[in-house]
């Protein structure tokens, strides 16, 4: 991820932020005539620290020639504590009763869940009723989190994911927030579809980091990320990114500092003695510490708590791409997981390649209710379907005709020396391979059978010897992976959470570790060269 090339540097090194229409500095006035109410200074002022105002500046400064704004899109990437939530609900603000708000204008604040959506409109709330300039102009419609500009008719509203329907929206300014929390798309979607049937609309996304790829705020963030580093030229869209690489010592304060630029202010925020007291915790308890790197110095972790391989190192497979056609006729093994109902089905072909191995899934799902899947996993599956990396049966269950009909048909194209089953839900599938000659085996997901076949796939993908291509629905359940370990060492792969999907997983494993097994050819005098046909006469 590399954080230092996307570190903001030019919130500190004092460069000329362009402000041709003193649009940057308007907005600056606002904001330090606006009160805080938990600002316990006299007359309670809204403190824009220099870290901020040149955020502020740096949005609404730069203007195209004829006035309109260059920067449409704002990516916040900040940990817990660095107030956050009091300049989002500052901005919002801006746009309803500031300068930059448009008559009748809708502003609205979205959120994961209502507990949220509250939280956002009650920072707003607060410096409102501390702000006399501003609560005089103002009407309030708590049941609805809507504040009103009398006046101009604009109005601020704070919404949630988990409140139903959304479409007709037309804003013209949108705060995501923490947006790592969403647990679907459906909402982002409406809004940004709406924000473009306003002129001069703005997006801020303002979160902390999250976990797992498989999200809307993972590709958010990551798009970010190219356009800091300049693989992406969008003058639209401002990064404004403070992370930490994983690989970072999380126990280096000097790490806190660049992650929280809080820190650097008088007074400083988040308060450091309560950082070094959770560092102090998550040195023994691995759930903390996991927390602490996430929350407070934002490291985008893996999905699971408790992961199979780091997600880093499993990536290093992803190049270069497995070349399907090159492999006909090489020896393969077939790990195949039936589902019962909502799982997918897999089938995965392992090939030997070298001291390693090259793997490829087929994923199956049912067609029906595709996109009420998608809802409930947080994953894209119609995407998925379109893109070619799922097979969607009809029904509401996955067709084992159309799994079945797949494996004979890798059969024909692969030289398949087993196919492994887990018996469970297999019985009849097996019986129907097993009648017409196709090498169907038992491979029952206990230890005694899977613990080998995982500690192989671990070697493996530890070693940067299992090229996968980087199937996103196979990196999806690599990552969800929460691995037990017995008293021997001996592991096996469990979801971390009950919606977590492993199949692809556990196929992989149950293929890598068959074709483990099945490369170990058994001595035989009859195939030893140095033994003629004479030698074994009596």
């Amino acid at each position: 991820m590399a954080a230092a090339a996307t570190f903001p540097h030019w919130i500190y090194d004092g460069s000329e932020i362009p402000d041709p229409f003193g649009y940057g500095e308007r907005a600056v006035r606002f904001l330090k005539a606006l009160r805080h109410p938990k600002n316990l200074k006299r007359g309670h002022p809204f403190v824009l620290d220099a870290w901020q105002e040149r955020i502020v500046r740096r949005i609404y400064g730069p203007r195209h020639e004829d006035g309109t704004r260059i920067v449409k899109t704002v990516v916040l990437l900040l940990p817990r504590g660095n107030r956050k939530t009091s300049l989002s609900a500052a901005l919002a603000l801006l746009h309803t009763v500031g300068p930059e708000r448009v008559p009748g204008g809708e502003v609205i604040s979205a959120a994961s869940d209502r507990k949220q959506a509250r939280l956002a409109y009650a920072e707003a709330l607060g410096i409102v009723r501390a702000t006399a300039p501003v609560a005089s102009v103002v009407s309030l419609q708590d049941y609805r989190n809507r504040l009103t500009s009398r006046k101009h008719g604009s109005f601020y509203e704070a919404i949630s994911c988990d409140a139903g329907t959304q479409h007709g929206r037309t804003p013209v300014f949108v705060l995501a927030d923490e947006l790592h929390a969403w647990k679907k798309r459906d909402l982002w979607d409406v809004l940004k579809s709406g924000l473009v049937k306003t002129p001069g609309s703005l997006l801020v996304v303002a979160t902390t980091a999250g976990r797992g790829q498989e999200n809307v705020a993972f590709d958010i963030v990551d798009y970010a990320r190219k356009v800091a580093r300049g693989e992406i030229h969008d003058p639209a869209t401002l990064p404004i990114l403070f992370e930490t690489d994983p690989d970072t010592d999380w126990r280096d304060e000097a790490v806190w500092h660049r992650a929280n630029p809080g820190l650097s202010c008088s007074p400083a925020y988040p308060d450091i003695e309560g950082l070094r007291q959770l560092a102090a915790e998550a040195e023994h308890r691995p759930g903390d510490r996991e927390a602490f790197r996430q929350l407070n110095l934002n490291v985008w972790l893996d999905h699971s708590a408790d992961p199979f391989v780091e997600m880093a190192i499993y990536d290093q497979g992803a190049e270069p791409p497995v070349d399907l056609e090159a492999l006909k006729g090489e020896p393969c093994w077939l790990g195949v997981d039936l589902s019962s109902n909502s799982d997918l089905t897999v089938v995965v072909a392992a090939w030997r390649d070298g001291d390693g191995y090259v793997v490829h899934p087929w994923f199956f799902c049912p067609e029906q209710n595709l996109r009420g899947r998608a809802d409930r996993d947080g994953v894209p599956y119609p995407r998925w379907k379109e893109e070619g990396f799922i097979t969607a049966t009809p029904g509401n269950v996955v067709d084992f005709r159309a799994v079945e009909e797949k494996i004979r048909e890798l059969c024909d194209a692969y030289d398949v020396r087993e196919i492994a089953f887990d018996p469970h839900l297999a019985r009849n599938m097996m019986a129907n391979l097993a009648e017409d000659g196709f090498p169907a085996i038992e491979m029952r997901q206990g230890w005694i059978t899977m613990a080998p076949a995982i500690k192989e796939l671990e070697r493996a993908i530890i070693a940067g010897r299992l090229r996968h291509g980087g199937n996103p629905i196979l990196r999806w359940h690599f990552e969800n992976i929460s691995v037990e370990t017995d008293k021997a060492g001996n592991k096996s792969f469990h979801k971390g959470k009950s919606r977590d999907r492993i199949d692809g997983a556990v196929a992989a494993a149950m293929a890598v570790g068959r074709a483990s097994a099945g490369s170990k050819k058994r001595y035989s005098i009859y195939s030893d060269p140095r033994i003629s046909p004479e030698d074994l006469w009596i």
